[in-house]
């Protein structure tokens, strides 16, 4: 990598929170939770919640009810994911006025491949830009490829600017946890513990045939490289394109009869088919989605025999798979997904 190429990961702060404050700026400092009707008495999760609600333990994925508990004076709103959707375009076609290279992967995050002799000071003006342009906050991480600029968002946070690379990547990463890599999660954190390897010192420093004969031939060697803080250093300008279309529904009242089970997938195959048109690509997967009561999550999933966008195919697919679960507890969540397959 050149010396003055450099990889800047962005990433808005609280982004959907902050779109809410945005339009309803009376919500500043307050705390803020967002997810599924807005209110906290029907089912639902929180999609995001605002740094103040933050510090009372409420994050994403957890229950409404239990975030309402947490913090009772909390505003609870329901998801707008149009209107986050137009703010992220803007967001992006800000970043895009930069001479940069610019691969969007999500909503509120992008990558930058920018040739400076300052990453510092291309980071500030990217801030300040995207702050007058959008009133979004961002944070922005640097790194000489995609995982320490990534993982370098995370010391930047939140509004801030934070240079990790392999000059610093040992002082900084050695005796952290290991699921402080991105792309190691807790679960696979407590597996790679379990092996005595506990921080990301002792899995960099791991031998690469004990991890494949323990995790498998790609993914453990490929954690002893990310713990070495290897990484891609292209970014591309590709157009962020989504890897599936996805609908769920959560019930006020759990679900016992497996005939009204199979007509609520019906019904959400139904909407997903209908993304998939919009899409204007096949799918080749359909997942369906079961969250049990009390809160127990599984997934199914099959490959299509051939891609199709046609709705009976994805309703049968969907039906089919339900097949594969044991029904044994109430309902409380149903999910429908399509993937595409990659575009090249």
């Amino acid at each position: 990598m050149c010396p003055d190429t450099w990889v800047l990961h962005v990433d808005l702060d609280q982004f959907i929170a902050a779109v809410e404050v945005a339009r309803h700026p009376e919500l500043r400092g307050k705390p803020v939770v967002v997810g599924g009707s807005g209110n906290p008495a029907e089912r639902g999760v929180v999609a995001t919640a605002s740094y103040e609600a933050r510090e009372f333990g409420i994050q994403s994925g957890m229950p409404l009810r239990l975030a309402a508990r947490r913090c009772p004076d909390a505003v609870f709103l329901p998801v707008d994911k149009e209107a986050y959707e137009e703010v992220s375009e803007r967001v992006m076609a800000t970043l895009r006025s930069f001479p940069v290279v610019v691969e969007v992967i999500g909503w509120d995050e992008a990558f930058l491949g920018a040739r400076t002799g300052d990453p510092e000071a291309l980071a500030a003006e990217v801030r300040t830009r995207v702050a007058e342009t959008t009133g979004m906050s961002c944070s922005i991480g640097i790194g000489d490829n995609k995982v320490r600029a990534k993982i370098a968002t995370g010391f930047a946070k939140p509004a801030g600017i934070y240079r990790l690379t392999r000059a610093n990547w040992v002082e900084v990463m050695a005796d952290r946890p290991t699921d402080a890599l991105w792309g190691i999660g807790r679960k696979t954190a407590r597996k790679l513990e379990a092996a005595g390897l506990t921080t990301v010192r002792r899995l960099g420093l791991a031998d690469p045939d004990e991890l494949a004969a323990r995790f498998g031939p790609t993914m453990g060697p490929w954690y002893r490289l990310l713990a070495q803080g290897a990484g891609d250093t292209e970014v591309t300008a590709t157009p962020y394109v989504a890897r599936s279309r996805s609908r769920e529904i959560t019930f006020q009242t759990d679900l016992t009869a497996r005939a009204e089970i199979d007509a609520q997938v019906s019904a959400l195959a139904a909407r997903v088919a209908a993304d998939v048109v919009s899409e204007g690509r096949p799918a080749v997967r359909i997942g369906v989605k079961v969250r049990f009561k009390p809160f127990l999550t599984y997934t199914r999933s099959l490959t299509l025999p051939a891609p199709t966008s046609d709705g009976a195919d994805i309703e049968r697919a969907a039906l089919s798979l339900l097949d594969r679960f044991e029904w044994t507890r109430p309902v409380r969540l149903l999910g429908v997904r399509a993937e595409f397959d990659r575009v090249e």
